[in-house]
């Protein structure tokens, strides 16, 4: 028996792939390693959905994308609106708001919403599970980010420049640190996924963070694919099996 059995949570699993990129055109259909990007994202939301029996919603404006996901099993007809598809509206919106659309055709309020990122989709079964138990065992944890240990340190080696045009350490500590083992330890969100309590929409926020947000550290490479080189990089480590991980299992 599966955990989600016992605890009995209507999970909604939203994987968001606006049409508009303007940095890499067509981005989340993409070939990767000879199949659409997007369709890692959606064969992993299917085995998850598979062990846990919760529902997938796909957020596209885009008609290729919606064709290129039915392909791949994942069809719907909610149609994302365009007031939710241009690069100012922030993607929170967009989950609230095909969270809603499922919730009224579904007939039911979901616990909580995972959402998968096309564009990130370095990520484990092993990974939803561990972001699923923090949920179950931590009430009152209310959002969660996939994140990995960052390679700077805003308390040691990043500065930012003040009003004078000088430049200063981001983050400033009341005892000085003059190596990177001292420092506090800090994580790069990696936006493979993201996990939000369902109250969390009842409000009016446009950022997943709150006073009760936590991290779900990765063990392996994570990685954004925002520009051309990445999608080779991405295309090399499958094909040439240089993951330091069993992708997608």
């Amino acid at each position: 028996m599966c955990r989600s059995t016992i605890f009995r949570m209507n999970i909604l699993i939203t994987i968001c792939a606006r049409g508009g990129s303007k940095g890499v055109p067509g981005k989340n259909i993409k070939s990767v390693a000879g199949k659409p990007l997007i369709a890692y994202t959606i064969e992993q939301a299917k085995v998850f959905a598979e062990l846990h029996d919760v529902d997938i919603a796909l957020s596209t404006d885009s008609d290729d994308i919606r064709s290129t996901a039915a392909q791949y099993g994942l069809e719907t007809a909610y149609i994302r609106p365009q007031n939710l598809s241009g690069d100012s509206a922030s993607k929170e919106s967009a989950m609230r708001d095909v969270l809603f659309y499922f919730e009224s055709q579904n007939g039911k309020r979901y616990d909580l919403l995972f959402d998968l990122d096309v564009t990130s989709p370095l990520r484990t079964q092993k990974d939803l599970e561990g972001a699923l138990l923090i949920f179950e065992t931590q009430s009152d944890v209310m959002t969660l980010f996939s994140a990995n240990p960052a390679a700077r340190n805003p308390y040691f080696n990043m500065v930012e420049q003040d009003s004078n045009g000088y430049y200063h350490l981001c983050k400033q500590s009341e005892v000085p640190i003059v190596s990177r083992q001292q420092a506090p330890k800090v994580f790069d969100l990696n936006a493979s996924f993201f996990c939000f309590r369902r109250e969390f929409f009842d409000g009016p926020s446009r950022t997943p963070f709150t006073d009760k947000s936590v991290i779900y550290e990765m063990q392996h490479m994570c990685f954004d694919l925002d520009e051309p080189l990445d999608y080779e990089m991405l295309n090399y480590l499958i094909k040439q099996d240089r993951l330091d991980f069993d992708f997608g299992s």
